[in-house]
């Protein structure tokens, strides 16, 4: 299976693990999974340390590299599979996920309901 980090679940695999579900925690520690971080996720995680909104490391891309983790970047066609989503709510950040983890195949790892109502696979963080 592969897995697609919400932005919430890496930062919590990086600053408190008991906060992911034991579920998940075996889901992205099996190696037989792939891991993967989008571009998505680490501009919003810069965004939003960048107005003191959140704490985050300043290696994010080393500190992803060395969790195992792959990075996803954003393609047109990612970019273009957002015209057919629903406006269930309007973050961006969320919808690219949802958009990527569509066209890849991917299963998100998230605790949040806005992207749950998608329908889109997903593991509960």
């Amino acid at each position: 299976m592969k897995l697609l980090l919400d932005t919430h679940v890496l930062l919590w695999w990086l600053e408190d693990q008991q906060r992911i579900s034991q579920e998940a925690l075996s889901a992205i520690r099996d190696q037989e999974n792939p891991v993967f971080v989008s571009a998505a996720t680490v501009w919003e995680i810069k965004i939003k340390k960048s107005i003191g909104k959140l704490t985050a490391p300043d290696d994010l891309e080393e500190v992803i590299n060395d969790c195992r983790f792959s990075q996803l970047g954003i393609s047109i066609r990612h970019a273009t599979a957002l015209r057919a989503l629903p406006f269930h709510h309007r973050d961006p950040f969320d919808r690219m996920l949802i958009a990527q983890a569509n066209m890849e195949n991917m299963t998100i790892v998230t605790r949040d309901s806005d992207i749950i109502q998608y329908g889109v696979s997903h593991l509960l963080a």
